[in-house]
């Protein structure tokens, strides 16, 4: 249900952004996601469709770039990929690792008129 919450912020984002830039409406949202982000992308997708109905983003379409998981091992140092965060490393079987890459959420673009 965190997915509800996420899309409320991403519309505040954007409307500061519109209040600031001075747009009147917003056509895509560009959206990097991370794998390991725990983020479901259809139930944010749904419930961004029903925050945004009344604001700068009502037409908006979410277009999500999905950031794939990457880790490096604290052992080995050696990069590998990642899908989930007890995965140990596949070079040394370690679960002593930093996750470098995909869990994050952020807008990269807003496509506006």
């Amino acid at each position: 249900m965190h997915e509800l919450s996420l899309a409320e912020n991403l519309l505040q984002i954007i409307e500061d952004a519109a209040h600031e830039q001075q747009f009147t409406q917003v056509k895509t949202v560009f959206l990097e996601i991370g794998q390991l982000a725990c983020v479901e992308l259809e139930p944010l997708r749904f419930y961004f469709e029903i925050v945004s109905q009344d604001s700068v983003a009502r037409q908006a379409k979410l277009e999500i770039i999905e950031i794939a998981g990457q880790a490096l091992c604290t052992q080995c140092q050696q990069c590998f990929p990642i899908a989930s965060y007890h995965q140990a490393c596949s070079h040394c079987g370690s679960h002593a690792h930093e996750i470098t890459q995909g869990k994050g959420m952020r807008i990269i673009e807003l496509e506006v008129e």
